[in-house]
């Protein structure tokens, strides 16, 4: 049996989990119970997941209305309403769309939902092995790397620990992305969240599908972005990033975002 379709619904899947978050119905027991515990740690994270999708919205859009037409969207979930290939070609109608995960329930919806697109592809990879994942011959079937192609991270890098791996996962982006490419990433953070409440919440994640959760500073964030350049507003929470006359709230538990081009 191929990986794609093992599915064990008593581990806890963040795909799922996250699917919970914003309101869907592709989960299990396991998924809901482990989601609950992290709503009442963290009350306002149902808002934080709508945020990040929104979050997804208005980079998408800037990008593809700069000219951007190639979107590799690392980790994308489960399918739900404005999914990265409709925002794009509501911009630019050829816009070229790779989505990847490992989640088999994620793989099999989101290949049923576009079978019929022919700009739009779903495929099974890993984030951590970005080297196989940069040569994998279907999104070098779809993208041309040789063109600018923007890099969705959305609620990804937190799943890797340390700086090293996932500094690594940016260089190796970094190496094969032509000039005026672009990495979207939006990553926990803690604010001023009380310590246990947020060892509680780590203790939940690292019973996960995804192993533990890793909560970044901007400071954090800057250092493994060093080498691209950041746009305006530089990396700030998501619900904050270029939203007109929303102030940044550093203290609140949430996800920071940025938008980053490569030179």
């Amino acid at each position: 049996m191929s990986r794609e379709h093992e599915i064990d619904p008593s581990i806890p899947s963040v795909a799922r989990m996250y699917d919970y978050y914003l309101g869907g119905k592709d989960h299990f027991p396991a998924d809901r119970e482990a989601a609950e515990k992290i709503v009442a740690l963290v009350p306002s994270v149902r808002q934080i997941a709508h945020d990040n999708r929104a979050f997804l919205g208005r980079a998408v859009r800037l990008l593809a209305a700069r000219g951007v037409t190639q979107f590799l969207d690392i980790g994308s979930g489960l399918p739900t309403q404005q999914n990265t290939h409709q925002i794009a070609q509501s911009v630019a109608p050829e816009a070229r769309v790779a989505y990847v995960d490992n989640d088999p329930v994620v793989l099999s919806h989101g290949r049923a939902l576009l079978a019929d697109h022919v700009h739009t592809i779903v495929v099974d990879a890993d984030m951590r092995a970005p080297d196989e994942l940069l040569a994998h011959p279907e999104i070098r079937g779809l993208l041309d790397f040789e063109r600018p192609v923007a890099v969705l991270l959305l609620a990804m890098l937190h799943f890797v620990p340390g700086r090293e791996e996932p500094a690594q996962i940016l260089t190796a982006l970094r190496k094969v992305l032509a000039p005026g490419s672009y990495v979207v990433v939006s990553n926990a953070f803690a604010g001023e969240v009380d310590p246990a409440r947020l060892r509680a919440g780590e203790r939940v994640y690292a019973g996960t599908s995804a192993g533990g959760v890793h909560s970044r500073t901007a400071a954090e964030l800057a250092g493994l972005t060093e080498g691209f350049e950041l746009l305006e507003p530089g990396i700030v929470p998501v619900d904050a990033w270029r939203v007109p006359e929303a102030r940044p709230d550093f203290t609140k538990p949430g996800l920071l975002g940025l938008v980053a081009r490569v030179n």
